[in-house]
């Protein structure tokens, strides 16, 4: 009878222990990246360090920036972009065939070769506007993807003067990097949001991750501060691309830094905000800037043809009034916040 009890107590115990090992116990850490913020929640089972976690997520986006920042004039983009010996590296490789895919996707709405374009008109590091009428054509001359590619290792340019600019789709790209590491500590519960772009995986506390959309208006600098919607995802990622941060006024007339590599002039469109649901953070990226460039109109009629997406617009009316439009697989999963209009 004592030795029954004893082996009921024991297994007691261990069934508890057990329960107890399975609970989520999350953690998190944040800092600072890519010009930018970043934010990272995890469920810490496994009893991973923040402080050291934190430590090797950093090393990761140093690395990051060494290959693909404008802003770092030693990184392997800003070399290429100066006709340097340098070999792109995995992250390089990667992002560059990645966006190849989004401007074939968009039909060329997305291209990563508007380099030229986005300095003119006064966007990037050390930028000042230069554009001009006379010089729109030689610049046109310079955008398209069939006038780059990688052979054998090495970039290619149909022109020394071509420039790539991988910030439509760096820092999308940057999260799924990160994701991928907390993959392989066999992590099965997180966020990792960088900049804004944002990719979950399972659930917190039994609940899906929630996402906070900002308000897109203009000077809403601070990410968070006043939102336009809230959404709920798993196992998803999603950016969000507007024209209310990065702009400038100039004679009354708004420029805003996304430009369409088609004209070489910066959109002008009633659409204010992009955000993209896709499967990882890179395309999701890309694609939000692309439907920046499309408008709203065409941007619906894209996602029509692309069932696996899900988005939320934020556009204008003729009157200046906020409008939105939300995919239907998408609101069941999303709510609009009290001061959206």
């Amino acid at each position: 009878m004592i030795n029954k009890l004893l082996e009921g107590l024991l297994f007691l115990a261990f069934f508890a222990s057990g329960c107890k090992d399975t609970e989520p116990v999350f953690a998190n850490f944040t800092g600072f990246a890519q010009g930018s913020t970043y934010s990272i929640v995890y469920d810490n089972r496994k009893n991973l360090d923040p402080g050291e976690l934190r430590q090797k997520v950093e090393k990761i986006l140093n690395d990051f920036d060494k290959s693909l920042s404008l802003y770092n004039d030693s990184s392997i983009l800003s070399k290429i972009n100066r006709n340097e010996d340098a070999v792109p590296d995995s992250f390089f490789t990667e992002v560059f065939r990645k966006s190849a895919i989004v401007s074939e996707m968009t039909e060329g709405a997305f291209d990563i070769t508007v380099g030229p374009l986005v300095k003119a008109w006064g966007f990037g590091p050390d930028a000042h506007k230069s554009f001009t009428e006379e010089k729109r054509d030689s610049l046109m001359k310079l955008v398209g993807m069939s006038k780059v590619s990688l052979i054998n290792g090495r970039l290619i340019k149909s022109d020394p003067h071509i420039s790539l600019d991988f910030n439509a789709i760096a820092q999308g790209y940057s999260v799924d990097v990160i994701c991928r590491f907390f993959d392989s500590l066999g992590i099965k519960n997180y966020l990792v949001e960088i900049g804004g772009e944002v990719r979950a995986k399972g659930r917190k506390a039994g609940n899906l991750w929630r996402i906070g959309i900002d308000k897109p208006v203009d000077n809403n600098i601070t990410p968070g501060q006043t939102l336009q919607a809230i959404i709920k995802i798993s196992d998803k990622a999603l950016a969000t691309s507007g024209n209310y941060r990065k702009f400038y006024i100039e004679d009354g007339v708004k420029y805003s830094h996304e430009i369409d590599p088609k004209t070489g002039y910066p959109v002008k469109n009633t659409l204010l905000s992009a955000s993209i649901i896709a499967d990882d953070c890179t395309t999701a990226d890309g694609l939000a800037t692309a439907c920046m460039v499309f408008g709203t109109e065409k941007t619906i009629e894209f996602l029509g043809t692309h069932p696996e997406l899900e988005a939320y617009l934020v556009y204008s009316d003729n009157s200046g009034n906020f409008k939105t439009w939300t995919s239907a697989k998408l609101k069941s999963y999303l709510t609009e916040t009290e001061n959206n209009q």
